[in-house]
């Protein structure tokens, strides 16, 4: 493995491997192990299946704990949203694993190091291999790095519907026009943040902030909701 990314793992997550091999398997594609037969690599299927195990452990004990009365239904929606392909390869970006993936020449020909598919799958394969090296108190520190900020921040809280939720709130007593104003646009375009303000009886009754669109809306949807909640 590529001595620019071991440094990376230190600096950034404190993660030091004692077996290096297994990393470099987590990150190698079955495309690279057919181009390169004479070096008898592995490539990452068998540790991304555990890496998969592990997560989900991980972030359902996480919304176990941290949730405590939450119902099954919305602790498993909510998981959902976290344990999925497009969480798992935004992760992998954040953490520049794209950048250190074997692939053979056609699959980097194709654009396979942005894919969100194998982006996913090689979050998952780090995953098992970091539990592999270090055991589960490394991939708890990893995951509490990475994935439990975003959890914390809201990232995820367009699952629980806000919108609904105010909508049925505001409409107790007869229809009610509710609207969503896009504010702003801001930053770079992979990571743009959204401003979106709630109105409702020409007034606004909250703005949230996102990602996406949508996310600033259940954003907006939240704070309104808890606005007028208090003042009930």
């Amino acid at each position: 493995m590529e001595q620019a990314f071991l440094n990376e793992l230190r600096d950034n997550f404190g993660i030091e491997y004692h077996n290096v091999d297994l990393l470099t398997e987590a990150f190698t594609q079955s495309s690279y192990v057919n181009e390169h037969p004479n070096l008898k690599l592995q490539d990452y299927q068998r540790i991304e299946f555990l890496g998969d195990a592990v997560m989900e452990l991980m972030v359902s004990e996480y919304l176990y704990k941290k949730y405590p009365n939450y119902p099954e239904g919305k602790l498993t929606r909510l998981r959902a949203a976290i344990v999925c392909e497009d969480s798992f390869s935004a992760f992998a970006r954040e953490c520049h694993f794209d950048r250190y993936i074997k692939l053979g020449k056609g699959e980097e020909n194709n654009g396979a190091r942005q894919r969100n598919s194998l982006l996913c799958d090689i979050f998952e394969s780090f995953v098992g291999s970091l539990y592999l090296d270090q055991g589960v108190a490394a991939v708890h520190r990893f995951v509490a790095q990475v994935v439990f900020p975003k959890i914390d921040n809201g990232t995820f809280s367009y699952v629980m519907d806000h919108k609904t939720n105010l909508q049925e709130y505001l409409q107790r007593d007869g229809e009610v026009e509710i609207t969503y104003h896009l504010i702003s646009e801001t930053g770079p375009a992979n990571d743009t943040k959204f401003t979106v303000e709630v109105i409702a009886h020409d007034q606004v009754l909250g703005r949230g902030t996102g990602h996406t669109k949508k996310i600033a809306e259940q954003a907006a949807a939240e704070v309104a909701l808890q606005k007028l909640q208090a003042d009930d």
